[in-house]
């Protein structure tokens, strides 16, 4: 099985910049696609951004511009740069991987990270 560990939140100005990150642990798996969704009180998570094992990004329209997805596939983790914060990227970031192990084919989620963007 696969675990996720997240880090990086915090609280900023609205302008400002964090970067989350993610690092994925387990015994004898292959990560393909990984992506980090957020999470706000009474709305449902939403997809922020994906990045393929080749690389190949999406983005939510309302990050696009601002935030980065990028990978290191030496290190099983994955990094969100997120730039010109607004107070409404205030959420729970969560990290997530598809990932093969066992010959099956499953996904882990992190616990999640606070992000506060004050106005």
């Amino acid at each position: 099985q696969v675990q996720l560990v997240e880090s990086g939140g915090g609280l900023v100005q609205a302008g400002g910049s964090l970067r989350l990150s993610c690092a994925a642990s387990g015994i004898n798996f292959r990560i393909n696609g990984m992506g980090w969704y957020r999470r706000t009180p009474g709305k449902q998570r939403e997809l922020v951004a994906t990045i393929t094992s080749g690389g190949s990004t999406n983005y939510a329209d309302s990050v696009k511009g601002r935030f980065t997805i990028s990978r290191d596939n030496a290190k099983n983790t994955v990094y969100l740069q997120m730039n010109s914060l607004r107070p409404e990227d205030t959420a729970v970031y969560y990290c997530n991987a598809n990932y093969y192990a066992n010959y099956m084919s499953s996904t882990a989620w992190g616990q999640g990270t606070q992000v506060t963007v004050s106005s």
